[in-house]
């Protein structure tokens, strides 16, 4: 495989489906996200991917949605990046985020939707991650993580600039340890005096919070800024005048979405076990602020991913169940839960899992919607029927032409329990050479999604794409994702075993044409895979942790490896050492292209140059792919266009049809 490959018939193949998918420089807007609607559900604003050229990050746009008429406006023109845009109470201002005086500095911006008119606000020492509007409007929260703090595992995993400021190339990065600026804390600007002060105080960090009234915040807190910390994290009420902290609430696992009543006298927040922060799907606890006690919620199988209070009575949630997405109610006095709509075609977009924005108690919403077969789009529920608004499709419906069909597939683990997953199938009949996707986590989840060129150029050339959902996946429960916990690797990769086993029984794979690839745990899983099964004609591990000890000692989650393997690292007959694929190396046979980033802090470059050197010495066909610019996967232009023609190569090399 050659390190250049920008003039292969391949690599342009790549750009050009980009190019068709993106439409880059025509103005028009390709994606939506960061979905918010004004009180009275006329009007939405959200975050609109607009490429002007593909060269590193997709650029987003604040625009703005008539959602009786579907007319777009676009409403702020960067440079760089403007995202998560929110209405005021009133919806007189949107408050939003940008880095358009430095790349990767989010700072808070106001906007009137009126006149377009767009405003800096007082910068703050550090970058914005999230911000939220005080009940009675007058006030902004802002979630501050300071330079050098480290990204989330799936926002990419890396370290952010140490400072603001430009340094020289030479200048070593440092580390002791105790670095001040890795901290993440809480600001509040005010409208009036248009000032901006920090509320919370020297020795807690803040992962999360909102709003709890007016002049207090629900906190999800560790004390101290490391990654790993966050899977111990507590939550605390933090007064806005004082900054104290009393901690209310500490959970057995991790939390995430917290919000609060109106009133500030309950909060509620989601409960899971978890791989990466921001990952949060599981079971919803209600906690009264003013004596601690806490309520857990029927959500009726659904593991939540949003929470969004309409009153102090009624509680509206997004979350999944199996195949499904969906959206339901909550009585916060009798601790019922009703469904509202739920889709196994559509899902809700929301970073990681579904998130809504909603305009009543009845629960009507709006949603960046999406699926398998269907462009981005704008969405709303009423009366529990769902409604594009207005579609993104610049060529997406096009594309995916090339698959036949979508199939829900379930099947029976090697222990009787039910494995769920889908299914892209090319045109024409089987059996067909199979890829087979594992998700990161390992508590992730595929669902119906917008699928990616590589995805859509391997249905093309006649491969099934198989997505499994094996245990430790989020959407079936708690009990489901505890499976996967001290036995990665074991149980877990039976399930995926068995799923290819059932697809070649349906006459859907083909056994001697069967590929693997995923990333994070996905790449874990793919390493783990060739190393205990010689089925795999091709295998991709990208972001991979093949080797746990060092995963631990190099790595930013040294607590999610303790925790996920029930070990120590230095046990040498545990966990880290009999679930290492560098330790089985040597049982391997399947050609291997290792992809890793340069800077990812998560699963350090140093994992895929192990395994990969490993094989080499086992005699195993193995190449490996390090992108200088890219931490925890493949995210900027142009690098993308390449790793999608690698991937492309490798499976058309090893798994290409047989004359």
């Amino acid at each position: 495989m050659q390190r250049d490959i920008r003039t292969t018939a391949l690599y342009r193949e790549t750009h050009e489906l980009y190019t068709r998918l993106r439409r880059p420089g025509t103005g028009q807007i390709s994606e939506a996200a960061e979905v918010d609607v004004t009180a009275d559900g006329g009007h939405a604003v959200f975050s609109g991917t607009m490429v002007d050229t593909l060269e590193g990050g997709l650029p987003t746009r604040i625009c703005r949605l008539d959602l009786a008429t579907g007319h777009t406006q676009v409403l702020t023109f960067g440079p760089n990046a403007d995202r998560l845009p929110k209405y005021s109470p009133d919806a007189r201002n949107v408050a939003f985020l940008s880095d358009r005086v430095k790349a990767g500095n989010f700072q808070l911006y106001l906007l009137d939707p009126a006149s377009g008119a767009a405003r800096a606000t007082p910068a703050v020492e550090g970058w914005v991650e999230y911000l939220h509007w005080s009940p009675n409007g007058q006030q902004i929260l802002l979630g501050v993580a300071g330079h050098g703090a480290d990204i989330a595992g799936g926002q990419g995993a890396v370290t952010s600039k140490q400072t603001a400021a430009d340094l020289p190339s030479w200048t070593p990065i440092v580390e002791t340890g105790d670095e001040t600026y890795r901290w993440r804390s809480l600001w509040v600007y005010d409208l009036v005096t248009d000032r901006v002060r920090r509320i919370s105080t020297i020795g807690t960090n803040i992962w999360e919070a909102t709003w709890c009234g007016n002049d207090t915040l629900a906190a999800v807190v560790s004390p101290g800024p490391g990654e790993g910390l966050w899977y111990s994290a507590r939550l605390a009420l933090v007064n806005v005048r004082s900054g104290d902290v009393r901690e209310i609430y500490t959970p057995r696992d991790q939390l995430g979405w917290p919000d609060s009543s109106p009133s500030g006298k309950q909060v509620a927040i989601v409960e899971a076990l978890c791989s990466d922060r921001w990952f949060v799907a599981g079971d919803l606890r209600l906690i009264d602020t003013a004596s601690g006690r806490v309520r857990s919620v029927d959500t009726h199988g659904v593991d939540v991913t949003y929470t969004e209070w309409r009153s102090d009575q009624t509680l509206l949630l997004a979350g999944h169940r199996g195949f499904e997405t969906v959206v339901g109610l909550c009585d916060a006095t009798s601790g019922t839960f009703v469904e509202v709509w739920k889709s196994h075609e559509v899902t809700a977009a929301g970073g990681f899992y579904a998130a809504v924005s909603g305009v009543n108690e009845r629960g009507d919403c709006v949603l960046a919607g999406r699926g398998f077969l269907r462009a981005p789009e704008i969405g709303v529920i009423r009366g529990g029927e769902y409604k594009c608004v207005k579609s993104f499709d610049v060529g997406y419906a096009t594309e995916v032409k090339v698959i036949d069909r979508v199939d829900r597939v379930t099947w029976k683990a090697k222990d009787g329990l039910e494995i769920q997953g889908w299914l892209l199938k090319p045109q024409g009949a089987g059996p067909h050479p199979v890829v087979m996707q594992v998700h990161g986590g390992p508590v992730g989840h595929t669902r119906p999604q917008l699928l990616s060129p590589l995805m859509l150029m391997l249905v093309k050339r006649g491969y099934a794409v198989f997505f499994p959902n094996p245990r430790g996946s989020s959407g079936r429960g708690q009990a489901f994702v505890h499976h996967v916990y001290g036995d990665m690797g074991g149980a877990d990769a039976q399930d995926l075993l068995s799923g290819l086993d059932a697809l070649v029984e349906r006459g859907v794979a083909d056994p001697k044409r069967l590929g693997v690839m995923g990333g994070s745990y996905g790449g874990f899983m793919t390493s783990w895979l060739i190393t205990q099964d010689t089925r795999f004609a091709a295998a991709i591990p990208v972001a991979p942790h093949t080797n746990q000890v060092t995963e631990h000692l190099i790595g930013n989650l040294p607590h999610f490896m303790a925790m996920i393997t029930k070990d120590k690292w230095n046990n040498p007959n545990g966990a880290y050492f009999q679930r290492s694929p560098v330790m089985h190396a040597h049982k391997a046979k399947t050609p291997t292209l290792n992809i890793t980033g340069a800077l990812d802090k998560c699963t350090p470059p140093e994992e895929a140059v192990q395994f990969h050197n490993a094989l080499l010495e086992n005699g195993v066909k193995s190449v490996l792919a390090i992108y200088p610019e890219e931490g925890h996967g493949v995210r900027k232009f142009p690098a993308v266009i390449d790793y999608t023609a690698r991937v492309v190569e490798w499976f058309e090399e090893h798994l290409r049809r047989e004359s």
